[in-house]
């Protein structure tokens, strides 16, 4: 039976890339692949946490814009799901539209981590141009049309696959953009070197330090540590960890057992590793 993966869609966007990314990796562990589109992150991770697909594939961290916070937000709400592993996909973004030259264009839609992805360039070339926010960078392609006075900004694959041109190429800020995704399901984690989780805190003083001493006292790495609002009470706060270690070794045991004694809510969401893109 195929593994279906739910992902950010229509065809085109960076998630559908990938999702490909992943059906490659499990082609070559002998696995056949399904890919399912949907229309936002929060519906793709919902479909998984409904056990209506396998998987799904979903953007976690940019290099440029920092996490997505819509899928910190939904994966604290559908925490039954573990992470089997993360992908690490390069982003490169081209202007699409049916204009001749730039100066024609009224108005730019893509989602918004492209459009952020472009600031520089979008201020350099087109600072007067209003720039509109869509659910994803193939979405901002149907408001071309026949349209010469829209541009879209999405990937050059999707360009080729709506048979679009390309007034503008390579427009990203920083040629080494990259996006973590996450690829998560129902069942456990596989294991790994790398370890995420999410805990909520009281509100006191001092009440962040000791889960951070905890780490430190067993001589545990911290990559990544980053707040979101609870969305209960203004100054209420949630916080999501990335922490260079298995879940299983001794001293990450000994460490979750003490961060259980020092959180109010304490979510682990599994330990992985980097699915190679190789053979």
């Amino acid at each position: 039976m195929a593994v279906s993966i739910a992902h950010l869609g229509p065809a085109g966007t960076n998630a559908e890339a990938a999702a490909l990314l992943y059906a490659d990796w499990l082609e070559r562990q002998k696995r056949q692949a399904l890919l399912c589109p949907y229309p936002s992150i929060t519906q793709s991770l919902r479909a998984a946490a409904l056990g209506q697909v396998n998987v799904a594939v979903v953007p976690v961290e940019n290099s440029v814009e920092g996490s997505v916070t819509t899928t910190l937000d939904a994966l604290w709400r559908f925490d039954a799901l573990q992470i089997q592993g993360a992908l690490i996909l390069p982003i490169a973004h081209v202007l699409i539209s049916r204009a001749e030259q730039l100066s024609a264009l009224q108005a730019i839609y893509s989602h918004p981590q492209a459009l952020a992805q472009c600031q520089i360039w979008l201020e350099n070339y087109l600072p007067e141009v209003p720039l509109i926010p869509t659910n994803s960078t193939t979405e901002a392609l149907q408001h071309l049309e026949d349209d010469p006075t829209i541009g879209a900004i999405a990937s050059q694959r999707a360009a080729q696959l709506y048979q679009l041109p390309v007034l503008a190429s390579s427009i990203n800020d920083h040629p080494d953009n990259c996006t973590c995704f996450w690829v998560l399901s129902l069942d456990p984690s596989p294991g790994g070197d790398r370890t995420s989780l999410a805990f909520s805190v009281q509100d006191r003083p001092g009440a962040l330090v000791k889960p951070l001493q905890v780490l430190a006292e067993q001589n545990i790495n911290m990559s990544r540590i980053e707040s979101r609002p609870t969305k209960k009470l203004l100054g209420e706060y949630l916080f999501f960890m990335d922490i260079e270690a298995n879940a299983t070794d001794a001293a990450m045991q000994i460490a979750l057992a003490s961060l259980r004694q020092h959180t109010e809510t304490l979510k682990i969401f599994g330990s992985y590793g980097i699915l190679s893109s190789s053979a």
